[in-house]
């Protein structure tokens, strides 16, 4: 979780008791060795990403049986924590996205076996909870909020902060289990270590700087020639911000780059004017890195997009709507979260024949994409039931019906 705590105005420091403060790198290496005995563990980090390209890991919390931990990545190095989170144990987290992208960075690591709380309440009729929702769900407790301004990376952390930290903790295990005891109940256990494999394999970020022009919602309609430029400039700005360790926007706003693109200046003059580029972009070595960048991309315009293109027929564009609703519906009775079921985007790349949709796939195609492919062919239809929901049943063939 990136920002939460209190900025510690009671003037109290460190963690609460139980709970160890961890700022020397044997006594981590204690808490790895004893985490590759264990068979389940709870993680979560704070980190900033506000003033720096790579998110800065700020600290790391740890819950193993009745053990409580939080981990100070300032004063320790994180690389052997690696050998934890690729050990044999299951890592809890709780919406794991962004925390397997910090880990990864600062461990080199991802976990070997993942179980996000989040994700798991999807599958079992809690849509995509906050964890304080599923904590007051199944504990009846408040978890505390805190101030979502606090920095982190100050020191000493307020003994207000250390409590917050750990409490993102303190209840995934417990959570955890009744989690998985919801599902086995369900069916849908399977479902969702498919999916959460998935998503531990996404935490491992790759950015293309050749695809950040993309990124820029005003440059995605661009084509040619103007879309080389926006391409070769953004990705220009991608490698800075790398290197410097920056946000991008500080190293040039959309608005800059789009603008550029637009006008495809050729010398200094010319940068100078466009909107949003201001001195320091225009001038020296930055400037000339931007204008050999224009002329790059001026050489490699933007074509058609190789491969095969999928697109959904204008006479089953009415289809998609509809069986949005239907997934909806069917979403609502069998208690699972509609985006984990089928996205829009599912349903279209479906009906356009893509064979890499995922309702193609696994458990999706077994219980919707199947009966959505027999709508569209006319072999089932939609139709309301007694309570007005919408259900769909098995179509007769005029040709059987008269007969």
């Amino acid at each position: 979780m990136a920002l939460r705590g209190d900025g510690g105005s009671s003037g109290r420091t460190g963690p609460p008791a139980g709970v160890r403060w961890v700022d020397q790198d044997d006594s981590l290496q204690e808490i790895i060795d004893e985490l590759r005995t264990v068979e389940v563990y709870a993680v979560d980090t704070e980190f900033h990403r506000e003033k720096t390209y790579y998110p800065q890991l700020a600290l790391l919390q740890l819950r193993w049986g009745d053990n409580r931990a939080l981990v100070d990545p300032l004063a320790v190095d994180m690389q052997p924590f690696a050998a934890a989170l690729t050990g044999p144990a299951t890592v809890v987290m709780h919406a794991a996205s962004q925390d397997l992208e910090v880990l990864d960075l600062a461990t080199g690591a991802l976990p070997g076996r993942l179980f996000d709380t989040q994700l798991a309440a999807g599958f079992s009729g809690h849509s995509l909870p906050s964890l304080a929702s599923l904590v007051e769900r199944f504990h009846d407790i408040h978890l505390p909020k805190g101030d979502r301004l606090t920095d982190w990376l100050r020191r000493p952390l307020a003994a207000d902060q250390c409590s917050y930290a750990i409490s993102d903790v303190e209840y995934l295990l417990d959570i955890r289990a009744s989690l998985v005891a919801d599902l086995e109940a369900r069916g849908r256990l399977e479902w969702f270590e498919t999916e959460c494999e998935i998503q531990r394999l996404k935490g491992r970020v790759v950015r293309d700087p050749d695809e950040a022009w993309r990124r820029i919602k005003e440059a995605r309609t661009l084509r040619g020639e103007v879309a080389g430029v926006a391409r070769a400039v953004a990705a220009w700005r991608e490698r800075r911000a790398a290197e410097l360790d920056q946000p991008v926007r500080f190293i040039m706003s959309d608005l800059a780059v789009v603008g550029i693109a637009q006008r495809k200046p050729k010398n200094v003059a010319d940068l100078a004017r466009i909107r949003g580029v201001d001195e320091r972009q225009a001038k020296g070595r930055v400037g000339e890195a931007v204008l050999a960048a224009v002329e790059q991309g001026r050489q490699n315009p933007v074509g058609r997009t190789s491969g095969p293109k999928y697109e959904v027929d204008r006479r089953l564009r009415p289809a998609v709507s509809l069986v949005a609703a239907w997934l909806a519906q069917l979403s609502r009775d069998i208690e699972i979260e509609t985006s984990l079921l089928a996205t829009r985007h599912d349903i279209e790349s479906l009906l356009a024949g893509d064979p890499d949709s995922r309702l193609r796939h696994g458990w999706r195609a077994d219980l919707v994409g199947e009966k959505i492919s027999r709508l569209v062919a006319g072999g089932a239809a939609l139709a309301f039931d007694q309570r007005g929901h919408l259900v769909l049943e098995d179509r007769v063939p005029p040709a059987e019906t008269q007969q």
